[in-house]
């Protein structure tokens, strides 16, 4: 391993930091605006592109452009990757602390590289900062991150390249830090090669991240309603369709809601459609609130709604019919009325369009008898 060429393993590095620049920088233009944070990940390997070819560059071009501003750009991409992280899960920059962090680093490296020309107490120094950024990166996954694979994938790539850089400390420590970054030795070559792999699997890490934030949010769309937080026509008879299964097989079938918003049509020629889309929104807020968490609300068509709720029966589901009307008897401005018809599941020989059927024909009853209230078929 003593044999393998360090500058060949930075070049490695610097021409995995183009290619996920680019991919990146293709995110960035493509994928929806409000996904934040992509800017910032493809802006580091850009830093860690150019740092890697200060490095490699030693010996060619001055001290303080392959030395501190080789260095320097390798922490402000690490801090960058973080800002992108931070501003991806909705967090504000902390670019004036890190700001600083980057002053006291130029001061530092510029003094170890000419006014207290030392490798060793150099590469602590950076070994040290390096390990604080990642820290503070993993720190702010494990409390904001969720635990979906892309976000668990980075976690581990930062925990590894820690340990790495921890090894590297030590060895520092014990004497095998060598006179320069160009020396061939098993704990250059560990490092570097960490840092190519490092490089590669944050990238990769933060194109998964945004991925999944993509698909997460086309399916959101594909199952809700444009409008409302509820579920749209398909995806909630859809619901009902895997409910009456689980019943037919273990028993404690579902009981079904068709609501209706009473004189709904005077609001929007009276009030406008603006007004009208405000109250569809508020009492779908307001209904989910005295839903159970199981529970599935969807929009069957312009203000009609259904309600499935998983092993309820009729007694059970008109107190939940009660509750809704209670929440919407409170006063506020976007207040309405609904009439609601309710039925609950007969048996394994019951279908969903008998269920259906039956809903709706207590909601035209609960409408006959004089609306705002509920009725059970």
């Amino acid at each position: 391993m003593t044999n393998l060429d360090p500058r060949s393993m930075i070049a490695l590095a610097g021409f995995m930091s183009a290619l996920m620049a680019i991919v990146l920088a293709c995110m960035r233009r493509y994928y929806p605006a409000h996904i934040r944070g992509i800017g910032s990940w493809a802006a580091a390997p850009v830093f860690w592109l150019a740092s890697t070819a200060l490095f490699s560059a030693r010996g060619l071009l001055p001290d303080w452009m392959s030395l501190v501003g080789a260095n320097m750009l390798l922490v402000l991409g690490t801090i960058t990757y973080y800002m992108g992280t931070r501003a991806f899960l909705g967090h504000a920059h902390t670019w004036r602390i890190w700001g600083g962090v980057l002053a006291v680093c130029f001061g530092v490296f510029t003094w170890l590289s000419f006014g207290w020309p030392n490798y060793s107490v150099r590469l602590s120094f950076f070994t040290l900062v390096m390990s604080c950024i990642y820290g503070a990166q993993l720190r702010f996954l494990l409390r904001h991150g969720g635990s979906n694979f892309p976000v668990r994938l980075v976690e581990v790539v930062l925990v590894l390249h820690l340990t790495v850089l921890l090894v590297r400390l030590g060895s520092i420590f014990a004497g095998f830090a060598g006179d320069n970054l160009m020396e061939p030795s098993v704990y250059q070559n560990l490092y570097i090669g960490a840092y190519a792999l490092t490089v590669l699997m944050l990238s990769i890490g933060a194109l998964l991240m945004a991925t999944d934030r993509l698909r997460t949010e086309l399916e959101h769309l594909a199952t809700h309603d444009s409008l409302t937080p509820a579920l749209n026509r398909r995806a909630l008879l859809q619901r009902c369709e895997e409910e009456l299964e689980r019943a037919r097989r273990y028993g404690g079938g579902p009981s079904l809601m068709m609501l209706d918003l009473d004189h709904f049509k005077a609001v929007n020629d009276s009030c406008g459609h603006q007004h009208g889309d405000a109250v569809l929104v508020h009492f779908v807020q307001r209904t989910l609130s005295v839903l159970r968490t199981p529970d599935r609300m969807g929009r069957y068509g312009g203000e009609e709604f259904m309600v499935v709720l998983p092993g309820t029966d009729a007694v059970a589901a008109l107190n939940v019919a009660r509750r809704i009307h209670a929440t919407l008897a409170v006063g506020h401005p976007l207040d309405c009325r609904v009439s609601i018809g309710l039925t609950q599941w007969s048996g394994p020989g019951d279908t969903l369009d008998a269920m259906l059927t039956r809903a709706d024909q207590a909601l035209y009853q609960a409408k006959a008898q004089g609306r705002n209230q509920t009725a059970v078929g």
